[in-house]
């Protein structure tokens, strides 16, 4: 397990310095508070919050706060570690980009993980409904997961973790062309409490898989509570 930990650094270290060679580079803050409540063993809520701020345009010298993220989501456990999911999400964007922009979007998701040894992997299968004012955009998305303790076979109250995620999707509407996208992302977490963790990361994102768009880096931080 050492080995495959090790490796996993190698390649976040090689993606984030390729990202930041990068002169069209676009790039964004992202913290984010999240909140689980558990009302049975099987239904769980989660309330979010997120901001999204450019700080890096090489093209445009404006910076500042894009949007705000509310959003609900509540996730029903299936046997043998699967689950569905539905979510509702709010993006207000008309005090920063002007009305007429802001976006509902609807989530249904299909997720089920496998363990081997520390390591445990996730399939997530989600469908979404983007509603904006002009139009409606579906995206179907496939992300492949993983994540473990960094010290030992079992994550405790006060070790880090990593997780990694893959992640394509595509996009499609009435009177638009498909839109094809790729993300990857890599995070360092801290379990606090039994209650409370702390995750820091950055996601690198392209818009068509012949790279035809400009790339985009994400600084993530989030605080994740279990009430």
């Amino acid at each position: 397990m050492s080995f495959i930990k090790r490796m996993w650094v190698i390649c976040l270290a090689f993606y984030s310095g390729s990202c930041w060679g990068q002169d069209d580079l676009i790039g964004f803050l992202q913290p984010r508070i999240s909140m689980n409540y558990s009302l049975s063993p099987a239904y769980t809520h989660n309330f979010s919050f997120a901001q999204r701020t450019l700080f890096l345009n090489p093209i445009d010298s404006g910076i500042g706060t894009i949007h705000l993220d509310l959003a609900h989501f509540s996730n029903f456990k299936l046997p043998r570690q699967r689950s569905i999911g539905l979510g509702i999400m709010y993006r207000l964007r008309e005090p920063f980009e002007g009305p007429g922009q802001n976006e509902l979007r609807l989530t249904q998701q299909f997720n089920f993980i496998h363990r081997k040894h520390s390591i445990r992997f996730g399939h997530r299968f989600r469908t979404e409904q983007r509603i904006l004012p002009a139009r409606t955009v579906h995206r179907f998305r496939y992300r492949f997961a993983a994540d473990g303790p960094l010290q030992g076979e079992k994550l405790d109250p006060g070790e880090l973790y990593w997780v990694g995620n893959l992640e394509a999707l595509n996009s499609v509407g009435k009177g638009i062309r498909p839109v094809y996208g790729l993300r990857a992302s890599g995070w360092l977490g801290y379990l606090a409490n039994k209650t409370a963790k702390i995750q820091v990361g950055t996601e690198y994102r392209r818009v068509g898989f012949w790279l035809e768009g400009r790339p985009v880096l994400f600084l993530l931080s989030s605080l994740i509570l279990n009430l």
